[in-house]
């Protein structure tokens, strides 16, 4: 038990941190568009690279500096060009920040597919699940799988609270104007961490 409560709370500082992927989530939590799948996949994302990181695949990716450089020049390219979606929708004439497409397939499908390059492009998420987390499991011994299994649930938990608690915000976002904040903060998440990563690589 000790063991699970230490990865259940080290996976949960390093989750909550404000980032890409968190405010994917909230957005579409608060828009009740595809949450379900997008929980769903950065779930079991994090539950998938946790696994990598316990088993010690961290240790392997080291050896090719050359990954972690790809995947942030193509990661952010990625969150800028979200970013300027996003900026574009804070800027629309009208306030018309957001168009309606909850529950349709391609609203599912766009959605799904952007979580999942938010996640896997990404190398903050690596740095985080794969290398911290594995290197922390390893000092657990042969309870380090028990501590994997607790980060899996933080993630659990904090992805669904926010996917399904950010409807609570509902009412305050129904003016136009709101959108437009909320877009233009999720612009300038996406391409500050987005130009970070490209400088950086």
């Amino acid at each position: 038990m000790t063991a699970l409560a230490a990865g259940f709370g080290t996976g949960l500082s390093l989750i909550v941190a404000i980032g890409a992927q968190n405010a994917f989530v909230l957005r579409q939590g608060i828009h009740r568009d595809a949450v379900l799948p997008v929980v769903a996949v950065c779930a079991l994302s994090d539950a998938a690279l946790i696994a990598l990181g316990v088993g010690g695949v961290g240790a392997v990716v080291v050896a090719w500096p050359g990954a972690l450089t790809a995947v942030a020049l193509v990661g952010g390219v990625f969150l800028v060009v979200y970013g300027v979606l996003a900026a574009r929708r804070a800027l629309r004439p009208g306030g018309e920040a957001l168009r309606a497409e909850t529950g349709t397939p391609g609203s599912r499908r766009r959605a799904v597919l952007t979580c999942l390059a938010l996640t896997w492009l990404n190398p903050h998420v690596y740095l985080d699940t794969v290398f911290l987390l594995g290197s922390i499991a390893a000092d657990q011994g042969a309870l380090r799988w028990t501590f994997g299994l607790g980060a899996a649930a933080a993630s659990l938990c904090w992805f669904t609270g926010l996917g399904f608690g950010a409807r609570l915000l509902g009412r305050f976002l129904s003016r136009p104007q709101a959108w437009r904040v909320l877009d233009g903060l999720v612009a300038a998440t996406m391409l500050g961490l987005g130009g970070m990563l490209i400088a950086g690589a």
